[in-house]
């Protein structure tokens, strides 16, 4: 048995929230289950509507596909948004430049499919704490070439560039990762509201504590928020196998 939770939060500097997400534990067209997490970018109000818009465009896409392939069907879909994306830009100038990241995941039995286009992630948490998504994004572009640690990359003032998002492009390039779950593991999505106030050590810690999947995430949004919140904070959390987790 699957189960999740998700919840976003404006954070303590931001006056709107740009972060948007789904949760369905349900079966979706021809997948079982989706979870999306999309973290919005431009202007007034403009941030705002391109994540809600590649969420919702999203969720009506996988509906309606026929594929079978949960790749094939994720794919179409975040393509889609995109195209909705740029021609809701085109229409309406107050929307120019526009964009959002997004990640969706899928969990079929003990299998995780992911898609992912952005700065927003995925991570499986279990002894240790795993990002499987990579950043699309200038700081990381540096760190993978050497030329800037992981550190330093923390606090770099170019950390919000990125490099790949929903909107930007007519054109959407979209990274794809299979993972293999075991019993004990937990499935973590989020915007970098979440994760540059929080250190990777520092999420296993909260996510490792007793407590129901809505207590944890909950904690992890308090312990954002604490540190600064600069940003608004989304967060999902998965248990695929909670009946199991549970005994």
């Amino acid at each position: 048995m699957i189960k999740s939770f998700s919840v976003t939060d404006i954070g303590r500097k931001r006056k709107l929230n740009q972060d948007f997400v789904y949760s369905s534990d349900e079966t979706v067209g021809n997948l079982k289950n989706v979870y999306i997490v999309a973290d919005g970018m431009g202007g007034h109000q403009a941030g705002d509507y391109a994540s809600k818009c590649t969420v919702e465009t999203m969720v009506r896409e996988i509906k309606g596909c026929f594929e079978q392939s949960p790749i094939r069907i994720l794919s179409r879909a975040i393509r889609i948004a995109n195209d909705q994306v740029r021609r809701k830009a085109r229409e309406d100038e107050s929307l120019y430049g526009m964009g959002t990241t997004v990640v969706a995941a899928t969990v079929l039995g003990k299998y995780l499919q992911v898609a992912n286009v952005g700065d927003s992630r995925l991570y499986i948490i279990n002894e240790e704490v795993r990002q499987i998504t990579r950043d699309h994004s200038l700081v990381e572009e540096m760190v993978r070439m050497g030329g800037l640690d992981r550190e330093a990359a923390r606090n770099h003032p170019d950390k919000n560039i990125i490099t790949r998002a929903i909107g930007a492009r007519d054109t959407i390039e979209i990274d794809f990762f299979h993972e293999e779950l075991k019993s004990g593991d937990l499935i973590l999505m989020c915007s970098d509201g979440l994760t540059n106030m929080l250190e990777d050590e520092e999420i296993g810690r909260i996510l490792k504590t007793p407590g129901t999947i809505e207590e944890r995430a909950e904690r992890l949004i308090d312990a954002a928020n604490q540190n600064g919140g600069r940003d608004n904070i989304a967060v999902i959390l998965i248990d695929a196998f909670a009946r199991e987790n549970e005994d």
